[in-house]
């Protein structure tokens, strides 16, 4: 029965059903099926539909079946950009950031990125396996069952290969399916300074072979902001990462307008990521070229910067993602709910494009929106089982996880219920309705 699973009776179940990005007004379109079931063999979605159509004939025995009435019922969550393997933490510079302090300047005085290299560079492999594997864990009881890790915390050439090894074996034994994105480029070495061009030929000619020769990464990110990485910098990294076989992703337009939107759009990126300050024209052309726009909330919100346009950009016909963006500087939280909470409340964001946002989307910014973020025949069986009736409970019940259940190729690998169970168990009897 590995793999064999049936979920009937759903109230809502929210296919997001499509096998790319939905772009503009599509992300409204969440197409779903009042008692909906599913029906999975060997971990692949065969039979989608009405619970009493689909399970007619079908004999359950065979089947692990999940009983889902009053219950909404989604494909997994993408968290389609993090830095979730790092090592050490800086909990100091969010108290610099509440005192007034920039990111920007926070990064020149020697914290920021450059801080955490530090750290990643002297953590062993295993340290960064372990405390990867915890956070995925977390994500994981989020509703999360496909995740993009970035490196860049080494800025050499050991490191970088030390941390996309890392996501590699994490991959390998963890639920959640780790898709894996080069970004040596990530920030200016201390040994560097002044010496960009030349850090950018130390990335092409060093560490680029070694992660492409390596199967290492399917994408290869650069941090494309002032101070940091230039637009043809950038352009000439990308250029040659695309010669190597990498597909493209780019911090884009964070911190100040620079034109990364448009660089995105220029080499037809996968995703252009950030994207606060992107100008109208950036935009337009991210729409035109079919490139995601992989939105962060929770960065903005942490950094308490303005929010990326979300509304202009789906009114502009753009596939618009949403992903948290954890790290352990501007951003030290993988939480899906409050991401969910700050596109709705602050974006202009509907629920029903966030859902578009979290799934389909997340799963084409990662390429892999042939094979997950949506219930349809022929793709893996991730699925989420929420404890309310609705996805409309996603955002309502702000900053908190609505999630009960999550299946990963067909098996349920997270259950909110037998926690609350063993919780029950030390419950007087004179609680007898406490379950």
């Amino acid at each position: 029965m590995e793999g064999n699973l049936i979920i009937k009776n759903s109230a809502e179940l929210v296919t997001c059903s499509g096998f790319e990005a939905k772009h503009g007004a599509a992300m409204r379109n969440l197409h779903i099926i009042p008692n909906g079931a599913v029906v999975i063999e060997k971990g692949v979605i065969k039979a989608v539909g009405d619970t009493g159509e689909i399970l007619a004939g079908i004999d359950e025995n065979h089947f692990t079946v999940i009983e889902a009435t009053n219950r909404a019922v989604l494909p997994g969550f993408v968290d389609s950009h993090t830095h979730f393997v790092f090592g050490g933490y800086r909990a100091d510079e969010f108290s610099w950031r509440l005192r007034g302090d920039s990111y920007m300047d926070i990064m020149r005085r020697g914290g920021g990125i450059v801080n955490t290299v530090a750290a990643t560079r002297a953590a062993p492999k295993s340290q960064l396996v372990q405390s990867g594997l915890k956070r995925l864990d977390t994500m994981l009881s989020f509703g999360v069952t496909t995740i993009e890790g970035k490196s860049g915390y080494g800025l050499d050439l050991e490191t970088e290969i030390k941390q996309l090894e890392a996501m590699a074996e994490i991959d390998a034994i963890h639920p959640v399916d780790v898709v894996r994105t080069f970004l040596g480029a990530h920030a200016v070495p201390e040994d560097y300074t002044g010496r960009e061009d030349e850090f950018i030929d130390f990335i092409i000619q060093r560490v680029l072979p070694a992660v492409s020769q390596g199967k290492l990464a399917e994408f290869c990110d650069i941090f494309c902001e002032n101070n940091v990485f230039s637009i043809e910098q950038s352009r000439r990294l990308l250029s040659k990462a695309r010669e190597a076989g990498l597909k493209l992703k780019i911090h884009a337009d964070e911190i100040v307008q620079l034109g990364g939107a448009e660089l995105a759009a220029e080499l037809s990126a996968t995703s252009a990521d950030h994207l606060l300050q992107a100008s109208d024209t950036g935009i337009r052309a991210l729409a035109q070229k079919g490139v995601i726009c992989t939105l962060l909330p929770g960065t903005a919100f942490s950094l308490r910067e303005p929010y990326a346009r979300g509304r202009f950009m789906i009114d502009s016909g753009c596939a618009v993602a949403l992903a948290s963006d954890l790290n352990p500087g501007s951003c030290f939280s993988g939480s899906i709910p409050l991401i969910a909470a700050l596109a709705t409340l602050y974006m202009g964001i509907s629920p029903e494009e966030t859902v578009a946002a979290l799934t389909i989307n997340g799963a084409a910014a990662v390429g892999r929106a042939e094979i997950i973020g949506s219930v349809d025949v022929g793709k893996k069986g991730d699925l989420v089982v929420h404890e309310f009736p609705s996805y409309k409970f996603i955002p309502y019940h702000l900053g908190v996880s609505t999630v009960e259940k999550v299946v990963k190729d067909g098996v349920i690998v997270y259950d909110k219920t037998i926690m609350e169970e063993k919780i029950a168990r030390k419950i007087p009897d004179k609680y007898p309705d406490v379950i």
